[in-house]
């Protein structure tokens, strides 16, 4: 898998010391509040287990479904495919997201979760590519600031492959866009 990666934007080394920061911010921020965190599945999920190690409170974590892409483009149109398993009313909710790209996924999920009564909600992202947001959506905690390159590992995917990859770099064009 490492043939197919251009360049290595964050490494494992880099990512874990910025997670552990991104804990730090979120113990200090949530004192006193057991957070909920709610994460997208499935580019999410070793991001929210390496978080959740780092934030030193009480907290809970459900995982939500939703989908807005097909290869490596977005629909435009975000859909649920799983729903969370407990009630958020009432709760301080943070979002864990792997990447906010043109933000309809993530205003579509907020949208969603607000309709719901939580105390407090808010949006941690591993990745932040403001260069293709296509609405005004922003992250409370952001691990880092990309341009628009197409990153897979550390859960990201091209085509469900390439997620176990232990840093985050930059997928090589042609094979994602092979010549025809």
């Amino acid at each position: 898998m490492d043939h197919d990666i251009e360049s290595v934007l964050f490494t494992a080394d880099e990512i874990n010391a910025r997670v552990t920061e991104l804990g730090a911010e979120i113990t200090r921020d949530y004192q006193g509040r057991q957070p909920h965190l709610v994460t997208i599945v499935k580019g999410s999920i070793p991001f929210l287990a390496d978080l959740m190690r780092h934030i030193d409170l009480p907290l809970t974590v459900d995982l939500l479904g939703v989908s807005s892409y097909c290869g490596t483009q977005s629909s435009g149109e975000a859909r649920l495919t799983k729903d969370l398993d407990e009630s958020i009313e009432g709760r301080h909710v943070i979002v864990v997201e792997d990447v906010i790209d043109t933000g309809l996924t993530l205003s579509y999920v907020l949208r969603n979760l607000r309709q719901r009564a939580p105390a407090s909600l808010r949006v941690v992202t591993m990745l932040d590519k403001p260069a293709r947001r296509e609405g005004k959506v922003d992250a409370n905690y952001v691990g880092f600031t990309i341009s628009d390159y197409f990153v897979v590992g550390y859960g990201l995917d091209w085509n469900q492959q390439y997620r176990n990859l232990p840093y985050i770099g930059v997928l090589k064009r042609d094979v994602y866009a092979p010549a025809e």
